[in-house]
Protein backbone atom coordinates (compact mmCIF):
# COMPACT_ATOMS: atom_id res chain seq x y z
CA UNK A 1 0.00 0.00 0.00
CA UNK A 2 3.41 2.40 0.68
CA UNK A 3 4.58 2.88 -3.12
CA UNK A 4 8.13 4.78 -3.28
CA UNK A 5 7.29 7.90 -5.35
CA UNK A 6 9.83 6.84 -8.06
CA UNK A 7 7.86 4.16 -9.02
CA UNK A 8 4.57 5.59 -8.62
CA UNK A 9 1.92 5.56 -11.79
CA UNK A 10 -1.09 6.98 -12.19
CA UNK A 11 -3.47 3.64 -12.50
CA UNK A 12 -2.78 2.86 -8.47
CA UNK A 13 -1.46 6.08 -7.12
CA UNK A 14 -2.97 9.03 -9.05
CA UNK A 15 -2.30 11.53 -11.48
CA UNK A 16 -0.33 13.95 -9.53
CA UNK A 17 1.80 11.12 -7.86
CA UNK A 18 2.16 9.46 -11.44
CA UNK A 19 3.82 12.11 -13.16
CA UNK A 20 5.82 12.81 -10.24
CA UNK A 21 7.02 9.36 -10.52
CA UNK A 22 7.56 10.14 -14.43
CA UNK A 23 9.95 12.64 -14.16
CA UNK A 24 11.69 11.30 -11.14
CA UNK A 25 12.50 7.84 -13.49
CA UNK A 26 13.64 10.37 -16.22
CA UNK A 27 16.43 11.96 -13.19
CA UNK A 28 14.62 14.96 -13.11
CA UNK A 29 14.79 17.24 -9.84
CA UNK A 30 11.63 15.96 -7.65
CA UNK A 31 11.58 16.05 -3.91
CA UNK A 32 12.33 11.97 -2.77
CA UNK A 33 8.99 10.74 -0.81
CA UNK A 34 6.12 8.20 -1.14
CA UNK A 35 2.64 7.62 -1.81
CA UNK A 36 0.07 5.65 0.06
CA UNK A 37 -1.84 4.13 -2.88
CA UNK A 38 -5.68 3.89 -3.96
CA UNK A 39 -5.31 0.37 -2.39
CA UNK A 40 -4.94 2.00 1.46
CA UNK A 41 -7.91 4.47 0.86
CA UNK A 42 -10.22 1.53 -1.04
CA UNK A 43 -9.34 -1.09 2.25
CA UNK A 44 -10.24 1.72 5.02
CA UNK A 45 -13.72 2.86 3.04
CA UNK A 46 -14.15 -0.32 1.78
CA UNK A 47 -17.46 -1.03 4.45
CA UNK A 48 -18.53 2.00 3.70
CA UNK A 49 -21.83 2.76 1.35
CA UNK A 50 -20.35 5.49 -0.43
CA UNK A 51 -22.34 5.41 -3.30
CA UNK A 52 -22.58 7.98 -6.11
CA UNK A 53 -24.81 10.52 -4.17
CA UNK A 54 -21.93 12.98 -3.34
CA UNK A 55 -23.63 13.56 -0.28
CA UNK A 56 -20.83 15.53 2.04
CA UNK A 57 -23.20 15.81 5.40
CA UNK A 58 -22.71 11.47 5.13
CA UNK A 59 -19.29 10.72 3.25
CA UNK A 60 -16.43 13.04 4.54
CA UNK A 61 -17.80 12.90 8.16
CA UNK A 62 -17.57 8.69 7.82
CA UNK A 63 -13.82 8.95 6.53
CA UNK A 64 -12.84 11.49 8.94
CA UNK A 65 -14.20 8.92 11.56
CA UNK A 66 -12.80 6.25 10.24
CA UNK A 67 -9.24 4.75 12.22
CA UNK A 68 -6.41 4.19 9.72
CA UNK A 69 -5.33 0.16 10.15
CA UNK A 70 -2.74 -0.24 11.73
CA UNK A 71 -0.62 -1.59 9.21
CA UNK A 72 -0.84 0.92 7.18
CA UNK A 73 0.11 3.58 10.08
CA UNK A 74 2.94 0.89 11.15
CA UNK A 75 3.73 1.47 7.30
CA UNK A 76 3.61 4.70 7.13
CA UNK A 77 6.19 4.72 10.00
CA UNK A 78 8.90 2.91 8.05
CA UNK A 79 8.39 5.09 5.06
CA UNK A 80 8.66 8.16 6.86
CA UNK A 81 12.07 6.52 8.51
CA UNK A 82 13.39 6.03 5.75
CA UNK A 83 13.56 9.66 4.58
CA UNK A 84 15.06 10.58 8.06
CA UNK A 85 11.62 11.00 9.84
CA UNK A 86 12.00 15.41 8.30
CA UNK A 87 9.21 17.30 8.01
CA UNK A 88 6.70 16.45 5.41
CA UNK A 89 4.05 17.83 2.64
CA UNK A 90 1.18 15.24 2.48
CA UNK A 91 -0.87 15.91 -0.74
CA UNK A 92 -3.24 14.57 -2.72
CA UNK A 93 -3.36 12.45 -5.69
CA UNK A 94 -7.02 11.30 -6.60
CA UNK A 95 -8.74 9.94 -9.96
CA UNK A 96 -9.73 12.66 -10.45
CA UNK A 97 -7.32 15.14 -10.67
CA UNK A 98 -4.58 16.54 -12.73
CA UNK A 99 -5.72 14.86 -15.69
CA UNK A 100 -5.85 16.33 -19.07
CA UNK A 101 -9.89 17.03 -18.76
CA UNK A 102 -9.93 18.88 -15.67
CA UNK A 103 -7.38 19.82 -13.01
CA UNK A 104 -9.30 19.94 -9.58
CA UNK A 105 -7.07 22.54 -8.81
CA UNK A 106 -6.71 23.60 -5.38
CA UNK A 107 -9.81 21.13 -4.36
CA UNK A 108 -8.65 18.40 -2.24
CA UNK A 109 -6.83 18.93 0.66
CA UNK A 110 -2.85 19.52 0.83
CA UNK A 111 -0.47 19.99 4.25
CA UNK A 112 2.59 21.29 4.69
CA UNK A 113 5.33 21.06 7.29
CA UNK A 114 3.85 17.75 9.24
CA UNK A 115 6.01 16.17 11.56
CA UNK A 116 6.05 12.24 12.33
CA UNK A 117 3.95 9.19 12.08
CA UNK A 118 1.14 10.42 13.97
CA UNK A 119 0.45 13.80 12.21
CA UNK A 120 1.31 11.74 8.47
CA UNK A 121 -2.08 9.49 9.55
CA UNK A 122 -4.16 12.31 10.05
CA UNK A 123 -3.10 14.34 6.88
CA UNK A 124 -3.68 11.08 5.01
CA UNK A 125 -7.09 10.62 6.33
CA UNK A 126 -8.26 14.17 5.73
CA UNK A 127 -6.75 13.96 1.79
CA UNK A 128 -9.13 11.38 1.98
CA UNK A 129 -12.13 12.36 3.41
CA UNK A 130 -11.31 15.93 0.88
CA UNK A 131 -12.51 13.64 -1.80
CA UNK A 132 -16.21 14.13 -0.75
CA UNK A 133 -16.08 17.86 0.69
CA UNK A 134 -18.39 20.52 -0.83
CA UNK A 135 -15.95 22.11 -3.25
CA UNK A 136 -14.69 18.83 -4.80
CA UNK A 137 -17.81 17.72 -5.45
CA UNK A 138 -18.97 20.79 -6.74
CA UNK A 139 -15.97 20.92 -9.21
CA UNK A 140 -16.62 17.15 -9.95
CA UNK A 141 -20.73 17.95 -11.18
CA UNK A 142 -21.07 17.64 -14.96
CA UNK A 143 -23.84 20.11 -15.70
CA UNK A 144 -22.00 22.36 -16.74
CA UNK A 145 -23.61 24.69 -19.30
CA UNK A 146 -22.51 23.65 -22.85
CA UNK A 147 -20.61 27.21 -24.22
CA UNK A 148 -18.65 26.82 -20.73
CA UNK A 149 -17.80 23.39 -21.96
CA UNK A 150 -17.22 24.70 -25.29
CA UNK A 151 -14.77 27.58 -23.69
CA UNK A 152 -13.05 25.16 -21.82
CA UNK A 153 -12.48 22.63 -25.06
CA UNK A 154 -11.28 25.39 -27.04
CA UNK A 155 -8.50 26.87 -24.27
CA UNK A 156 -7.39 23.43 -24.06
CA UNK A 157 -4.12 22.92 -25.87
CA UNK A 158 -4.00 20.00 -28.55
CA UNK A 159 -1.40 17.48 -28.27
CA UNK A 160 -0.77 13.70 -26.99
CA UNK A 161 -0.90 13.75 -23.82
CA UNK A 162 1.17 10.52 -22.86
CA UNK A 163 0.75 8.75 -19.39
CA UNK A 164 -1.37 6.40 -18.31
CA UNK A 165 -3.41 9.37 -16.55
CA UNK A 166 -7.24 8.46 -16.55
CA UNK A 167 -9.32 11.32 -17.43
CA UNK A 168 -13.05 9.88 -17.52
CA UNK A 169 -13.83 8.00 -14.31
CA UNK A 170 -17.03 7.93 -12.81
CA UNK A 171 -18.02 8.94 -9.51
CA UNK A 172 -18.48 5.35 -8.20
CA UNK A 173 -14.93 4.75 -9.44
CA UNK A 174 -13.03 7.71 -7.45
CA UNK A 175 -10.34 7.05 -5.12
CA UNK A 176 -7.36 9.16 -3.30
CA UNK A 177 -4.19 8.32 -3.20
CA UNK A 178 -1.74 11.12 -0.68
CA UNK A 179 1.48 11.77 -2.26
CA UNK A 180 4.17 12.19 1.01
CA UNK A 181 7.25 14.66 0.78
CA UNK A 182 10.39 15.88 2.33
CA UNK A 183 9.59 19.42 2.75
CA UNK A 184 11.02 21.99 0.60
CA UNK A 185 11.57 25.77 2.62
CA UNK A 186 11.77 27.30 -0.46
CA UNK A 187 13.17 31.09 -0.52
CA UNK A 188 11.42 31.70 -4.08
CA UNK A 189 8.27 29.39 -5.10
CA UNK A 190 6.09 30.22 -8.60
CA UNK A 191 4.30 28.45 -11.21
CA UNK A 192 4.94 27.99 -14.83
CA UNK A 193 3.01 27.30 -17.93
CA UNK A 194 5.08 25.37 -20.77
CA UNK A 195 3.84 26.56 -24.34
CA UNK A 196 1.02 24.91 -26.19
CA UNK A 197 2.54 25.36 -30.05
CA UNK A 198 6.18 25.56 -31.37
CA UNK A 199 5.97 29.39 -31.28
CA UNK A 200 3.93 30.06 -28.12
CA UNK A 201 6.14 31.44 -24.87
CA UNK A 202 6.66 30.16 -21.17
CA UNK A 203 4.75 32.00 -18.72
CA UNK A 204 6.07 32.17 -15.20
CA UNK A 205 4.57 33.55 -11.55
CA UNK A 206 7.04 33.80 -9.00
CA UNK A 207 6.89 35.13 -5.16
CA UNK A 208 8.92 34.86 -2.10
CA UNK A 209 8.17 31.77 0.36
CA UNK A 210 6.53 28.92 -0.12
CA UNK A 211 3.89 28.87 -3.27
CA UNK A 212 0.61 28.44 -1.71
CA UNK A 213 0.73 31.82 -1.54
CA UNK A 214 0.69 32.04 -5.31
CA UNK A 215 -1.47 28.79 -6.27
CA UNK A 216 -3.75 30.33 -3.82
CA UNK A 217 -3.44 33.64 -5.02
CA UNK A 218 -3.24 35.75 -1.53
CA UNK A 219 -0.26 37.57 -3.34
CA UNK A 220 0.16 38.94 -6.33
CA UNK A 221 3.75 37.41 -7.54
CA UNK A 222 5.97 38.52 -10.50
CA UNK A 223 5.49 37.71 -13.99
CA UNK A 224 8.26 36.39 -16.49
CA UNK A 225 7.27 35.86 -20.54
CA UNK A 226 10.27 33.74 -21.96
CA UNK A 227 10.16 33.63 -25.80
CA UNK A 228 11.68 30.83 -27.57
CA UNK A 229 14.35 32.60 -28.74
CA UNK A 230 15.61 33.53 -25.18
CA UNK A 231 13.80 36.62 -24.49
CA UNK A 232 12.50 37.61 -21.12
CA UNK A 233 9.76 40.37 -20.45
CA UNK A 234 8.82 40.96 -16.64
CA UNK A 235 6.59 42.65 -14.89
CA UNK A 236 7.49 43.07 -10.96
CA UNK A 237 4.46 43.33 -8.58
CA UNK A 238 4.24 44.55 -5.27
CA UNK A 239 4.93 41.34 -3.12
CA UNK A 240 3.84 42.01 0.42
CA UNK A 241 3.40 39.12 2.47
CA UNK A 242 5.40 35.53 1.93
CA UNK A 243 4.29 32.40 3.36
CA UNK A 244 6.89 30.34 5.62
CA UNK A 245 7.76 27.00 7.74
CA UNK A 246 8.27 27.67 11.23
CA UNK A 247 8.20 24.27 12.96
CA UNK A 248 4.94 22.71 12.69
CA UNK A 249 3.30 25.58 11.78
CA UNK A 250 3.19 27.70 8.21
CA UNK A 251 3.55 31.68 9.10
CA UNK A 252 2.86 34.57 7.20
CA UNK A 253 5.44 36.84 7.14
CA UNK A 254 5.48 40.90 6.22
CA UNK A 255 7.94 41.14 3.27
CA UNK A 256 10.47 43.57 4.32
CA UNK A 257 9.93 47.60 2.14
CA UNK A 258 13.05 46.97 0.16
CA UNK A 259 12.62 43.28 -1.17
CA UNK A 260 8.55 44.05 -1.85
CA UNK A 261 9.47 45.35 -5.35
CA UNK A 262 12.82 43.43 -6.54
CA UNK A 263 12.65 40.60 -8.52
CA UNK A 264 12.33 37.58 -6.96
CA UNK A 265 14.78 35.77 -9.47
CA UNK A 266 16.62 37.11 -12.66
CA UNK A 267 16.30 36.24 -16.65
CA UNK A 268 18.94 33.80 -16.45
CA UNK A 269 16.75 31.46 -13.76
CA UNK A 270 13.60 32.45 -16.12
CA UNK A 271 15.29 30.95 -19.33
CA UNK A 272 16.61 27.92 -16.87
CA UNK A 273 13.27 27.17 -15.88
CA UNK A 274 11.56 27.61 -19.52
CA UNK A 275 14.10 24.95 -20.27
CA UNK A 276 13.67 22.95 -17.43
CA UNK A 277 9.99 23.38 -18.65
CA UNK A 278 10.56 21.61 -21.91
CA UNK A 279 11.74 18.86 -20.61
CA UNK A 280 9.15 18.40 -18.42
CA UNK A 281 6.77 18.42 -20.99
CA UNK A 282 8.68 16.30 -23.36
CA UNK A 283 8.65 13.56 -20.45
CA UNK A 284 5.06 13.91 -19.95
CA UNK A 285 3.55 14.17 -24.05
CA UNK A 286 2.67 17.81 -23.66
CA UNK A 287 1.80 21.33 -22.40
CA UNK A 288 2.02 21.42 -18.42
CA UNK A 289 0.79 23.40 -15.55
CA UNK A 290 4.03 23.01 -13.34
CA UNK A 291 4.69 24.24 -9.75
CA UNK A 292 7.99 24.16 -8.79
CA UNK A 293 10.41 26.26 -5.95
CA UNK A 294 13.96 27.06 -4.98
CA UNK A 295 15.75 26.02 -1.95
CA UNK A 296 19.23 26.37 -0.90
CA UNK A 297 19.94 27.63 -4.90
CA UNK A 298 18.31 24.44 -6.02
CA UNK A 299 15.65 24.36 -8.56
CA UNK A 300 13.03 21.44 -7.53
CA UNK A 301 9.68 20.32 -9.04
CA UNK A 302 6.49 20.09 -7.05
CA UNK A 303 3.96 19.15 -9.32
CA UNK A 304 3.15 19.18 -13.36
CA UNK A 305 -0.16 18.23 -14.89
CA UNK A 306 -1.45 18.80 -18.14
CA UNK A 307 -2.57 22.42 -18.92
CA UNK A 308 -6.17 22.55 -18.91
CA UNK A 309 -7.32 25.90 -20.28
CA UNK A 310 -4.50 28.01 -21.10
CA UNK A 311 -4.26 31.89 -20.10
CA UNK A 312 -5.02 34.72 -22.12
CA UNK A 313 -2.18 36.78 -24.15
CA UNK A 314 -0.87 39.56 -22.18
CA UNK A 315 -3.33 42.73 -22.76
CA UNK A 316 -1.30 45.73 -25.10
CA UNK A 317 -0.51 48.77 -23.23
CA UNK A 318 -3.51 50.53 -24.23
CA UNK A 319 -6.16 47.99 -24.12
CA UNK A 320 -7.45 48.95 -20.90
CA UNK A 321 -10.34 51.96 -21.48
CA UNK A 322 -9.94 55.93 -20.02
CA UNK A 323 -11.47 55.70 -16.66
CA UNK A 324 -11.32 51.74 -15.91
CA UNK A 325 -9.58 49.60 -13.44
CA UNK A 326 -7.15 47.73 -14.35
CA UNK A 327 -5.54 44.56 -13.60
CA UNK A 328 -4.31 41.33 -14.82
CA UNK A 329 -6.53 39.24 -17.39
CA UNK A 330 -6.99 35.88 -15.81
CA UNK A 331 -9.71 34.26 -18.11
CA UNK A 332 -11.02 35.82 -21.07
CA UNK A 333 -14.17 36.88 -22.18
CA UNK A 334 -16.58 40.22 -21.28
CA UNK A 335 -19.32 40.50 -19.15
CA UNK A 336 -21.15 43.35 -17.30
CA UNK A 337 -23.57 42.17 -14.12
CA UNK A 338 -24.14 43.74 -10.39
CA UNK A 339 -20.64 43.84 -8.21
CA UNK A 340 -20.80 41.98 -5.31
CA UNK A 341 -18.16 42.51 -2.64
CA UNK A 342 -17.28 39.07 -1.06
CA UNK A 343 -14.73 39.49 1.89
CA UNK A 344 -15.23 36.11 3.56
CA UNK A 345 -17.94 32.71 4.18
CA UNK A 346 -19.82 35.23 5.54
CA UNK A 347 -20.85 37.17 2.20
CA UNK A 348 -21.53 33.94 -0.02
CA UNK A 349 -25.72 33.99 1.04
CA UNK A 350 -25.86 37.27 -0.80
CA UNK A 351 -24.14 36.15 -4.03
CA UNK A 352 -27.20 35.53 -6.73
CA UNK A 353 -26.83 33.78 -9.87
CA UNK A 354 -25.35 36.60 -12.76
CA UNK A 355 -23.50 38.60 -10.07
CA UNK A 356 -19.70 39.19 -10.61
CA UNK A 357 -17.49 38.53 -7.45
CA UNK A 358 -15.64 41.37 -6.15
CA UNK A 359 -12.95 39.75 -3.62
CA UNK A 360 -9.62 40.10 -1.81
CA UNK A 361 -8.74 36.66 -3.38
CA UNK A 362 -10.25 33.14 -4.09
CA UNK A 363 -9.72 30.37 -1.65
CA UNK A 364 -10.30 27.01 -3.01
CA UNK A 365 -13.62 26.67 -0.94
CA UNK A 366 -14.93 29.09 -2.67
CA UNK A 367 -15.34 27.34 -6.25
CA UNK A 368 -19.39 26.73 -5.79
CA UNK A 369 -19.79 30.78 -5.98
CA UNK A 370 -17.92 30.77 -9.39
CA UNK A 371 -20.40 28.18 -10.55
CA UNK A 372 -22.89 30.58 -10.37
CA UNK A 373 -21.05 33.85 -10.64
CA UNK A 374 -21.24 35.89 -14.23
CA UNK A 375 -17.11 37.19 -13.33
CA UNK A 376 -14.50 37.77 -11.09
CA UNK A 377 -12.26 40.60 -9.39
CA UNK A 378 -9.30 39.79 -7.65
CA UNK A 379 -7.58 42.34 -5.66
CA UNK A 380 -4.37 39.70 -5.54
CA UNK A 381 -3.82 37.17 -7.77
CA UNK A 382 -1.81 35.81 -11.06
CA UNK A 383 -3.27 33.93 -14.00
CA UNK A 384 -1.75 30.62 -12.62
CA UNK A 385 -3.19 30.92 -9.68
CA UNK A 386 -6.09 28.03 -8.94
CA UNK A 387 -8.94 30.45 -9.09
CA UNK A 388 -7.82 31.46 -12.26
CA UNK A 389 -7.33 27.80 -13.35
CA UNK A 390 -10.88 26.85 -12.27
CA UNK A 391 -12.50 30.44 -13.85
CA UNK A 392 -10.96 28.79 -17.11
CA UNK A 393 -11.90 25.82 -17.06
CA UNK A 394 -15.77 27.43 -16.02
CA UNK A 395 -15.81 29.60 -18.64
CA UNK A 396 -15.96 32.55 -17.04
CA UNK A 397 -14.04 36.46 -17.23
CA UNK A 398 -11.66 36.61 -14.67
CA UNK A 399 -9.58 39.92 -14.00
CA UNK A 400 -6.87 39.63 -10.81
CA UNK A 401 -4.66 41.97 -8.74
CA UNK A 402 -6.58 45.18 -9.14
CA UNK A 403 -5.54 47.18 -6.14
CA UNK A 404 -8.39 48.15 -3.82
CA UNK A 405 -11.00 46.66 -5.62
CA UNK A 406 -13.12 45.86 -2.70
CA UNK A 407 -13.07 49.36 -1.50
CA UNK A 408 -13.06 51.34 -5.52
CA UNK A 409 -16.29 49.40 -6.48
CA UNK A 410 -19.18 49.39 -4.36
CA UNK A 411 -21.43 46.47 -3.41
CA UNK A 412 -24.45 46.61 -6.06
CA UNK A 413 -23.31 48.51 -8.36
CA UNK A 414 -22.94 47.46 -12.34
CA UNK A 415 -19.30 46.82 -13.62
CA UNK A 416 -18.01 45.39 -16.79
CA UNK A 417 -15.20 43.06 -16.96
CA UNK A 418 -13.05 42.03 -19.65
CA UNK A 419 -11.08 39.14 -18.77
CA UNK A 420 -8.64 39.50 -22.24
CA UNK A 421 -7.60 43.34 -21.28
CA UNK A 422 -8.12 43.02 -17.91
CA UNK A 423 -10.41 46.03 -17.73
CA UNK A 424 -12.94 46.91 -15.29
CA UNK A 425 -15.58 49.70 -16.08
CA UNK A 426 -18.71 50.81 -14.19
CA UNK A 427 -21.75 52.20 -15.67
CA UNK A 428 -20.66 55.75 -14.91
CA UNK A 429 -16.96 55.32 -16.28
Amino acid sequence: MIVPLVEAVSDTCGGKAGALGALLRAGLPVPDGFVVSYAAYLAAVGDLDLGESDDPDAMRPAIEARPVDASVIDALGRALDGLGDPPVAVRSSASNEDTGRASAAGQHESFLAVRGVGGVTDAVRACWASLFSPRAIDYRRDDRPDDRREDRREDRPSGNLRDDRREDRPPGDLAMAVIVQRQLDAEVSGVMFTPADPYGATEIEASWGLGPSIVGGTVTPDAYRVARDGTVTRTIADKRTRLDRHGTRLVVRDVPAPARNRAVIDDATAMRLAELGEEIAAVLGGPQDIEWAIADGRTWILQARPVTAAPPPPPSPSAAPAGALAGTPGSRGTVTGTARIVRGPGDFARVNPGDILVCPFTDPAWTPLLRIAAGVVTETGGVLSHAAIVARELGIPAVLGVPDATSRLHDGIVITIDGTTGAVTTRDA
